[in-house]
């Protein structure tokens, strides 16, 4: 079985499949990064959307907090009681959140389950040790 001039030898062929899998690798990766690029881009954008929509809410609670007070003002209270009143609502607001968020962080535990499973199977271990 003698091999003739036009067919590529063994060492030849295993270069070329080396070769072409490693083109086949850098094609991928290319792609991989085109489309994590384009990726990054939209979740930027989203980012900066919901920052400039938090920045445009905060800016209308205090504008509806001066409106609020100015409101207050217009029922015959005085300018700076009507703000007191406004700032002082806001400061009841914050404490009824700390409250219920600080009873939130106390509800919340650890995982309790992996910490009992990983006990015991550090038990069934020492068990297994001790029998040897």
């Amino acid at each position: 079985m003698g091999q003739t001039e036009d067919e590529p030898t063994v060492g030849q062929l295993v270069a070329n499949a080396s070769r072409d899998l490693s083109n086949l690798v850098r094609s991928e990766i290319e792609l991989a990064k085109a489309e994590l690029k384009s990726t990054a881009v939209a979740a930027g954008t989203g980012a900066g959307m919901f920052g400039g929509a938090a920045f445009l809410a905060l800016l209308a609670v205090i504008l509806l907090s001066i409106a609020a007070a100015y409101g207050l003002t217009a029922l015959g209270l005085h300018p700076a009681l009507a703000f007191l009143i406004i700032a002082v609502a806001y400061l009841l607001i914050a404490a009824a959140l700390i409250l219920i968020g600080r009873r939130q962080l106390g509800k919340a535990k650890g995982p309790q389950r992996a910490i009992e499973t990983s006990k015991e199977s550090v038990e069934a271990l020492k068990a297994i040790g001790k029998g040897d």
